[in-house]
């Protein structure tokens, strides 16, 4: 979606704690000036996808636009790096909304976690064995048993990340779909996972849990030793992020699945 009547003016710079992005802050904000964060009509993030995620999950009741420039490794969430014109490719540039995946986990002592994750929910094996679950979506059991590694619900968003390398699918930005992926899955060996509309509601029980315990990570925020997991999308909140004109968010995830 796009805010073209929106005017941002007031521009707020934030850098992860690599050496190559405070020296980019350093000279970005001398050239451009530096608004605070909490009253900025914009955020350029500066960093890797991890301090992208940082900074969306840092600013989740803010809605305020994030526009990213890589100074990190992978940066698939970023725009490309360029001091120039800084003020006018922020005011051409698109708007991706997202929603996060809330996660609530309960753990074998009887405590609860609660967190949001902005790319997947993650559930992995903490020993040796393989894992157990039983998979229910909308109160229905859909697996009774899945053996494998992990398996994680991804958002179209967080479609290209571990996803992907666990061989999920990629789905557009704007589809109204989440993505349900096994990790190295033993048993059903050919199950390659499911597609579930984004407003459904996932449970994942955890079997034999004293002898085959699971963490489960929202993102990178984990809770050990869990028996049970809901996950869904927090449709309430909404997440903006900024990319520029002709290289959206839709257009890298369309391009990724050209690549080989």
């Amino acid at each position: 979606m796009a805010h073209a009547a929106k005017s941002y003016e007031k521009i707020a710079i934030v850098a992860s704690d690599s050496e190559e992005a405070q020296a980019a802050l350093r000279r970005l904000a001398h050239r451009y000036g530096n608004y605070s964060a909490k009253g900025a009509d914009a955020i350029v993030a500066l960093g890797g996808d991890g301090f992208m995620l940082e900074t969306l999950r840092k600013h989740i009741d803010d809605r305020i636009p994030i526009y990213g420039m890589n100074r990190g490794s992978v940066g698939f969430l970023m725009n490309e790096y360029d001091e120039n014109e800084l003020p006018e490719r922020i005011q051409r540039a698109e708007v991706s909304r997202i929603h996060p995946l809330a996660m609530t986990a309960r753990t074998a002592d009887g405590q609860t976690a609660k967190a949001l994750a902005i790319n997947e929910v993650s559930l992995f094996r903490q020993s040796y064995q393989a894992a157990k679950f039983k998979i229910s979506v909308d109160g229905k059991v859909r697996l009774d048993e899945l053996v494998c590694d992990g398996v994680l619900v991804a958002t179209p968003a967080g479609s290209t990340a571990y996803n992907l390398s666990a061989h999920g699918p990629i789905l557009p930005i704007n589809a109204a779909l989440l993505a349900l992926t096994p990790i190295s899955p033993f048993r059903p060996r050919r199950w390659r996972g499911a597609l579930l509309p984004n407003d459904a509601q996932i449970v994942i029980e955890v079997l034999e849990t004293e002898k085959r315990p699971v963490s489960a990570a929202a993102d990178n925020m984990e809770t050990r030793s869990v028996v049970r997991v809901e996950i869904q999308a927090a449709k309430t909140i909404d997440l903006y992020m900024m990319f520029d004109n002709g290289h959206s968010l839709d257009e890298r995830i369309l391009s990724e699945q050209f690549r080989y």
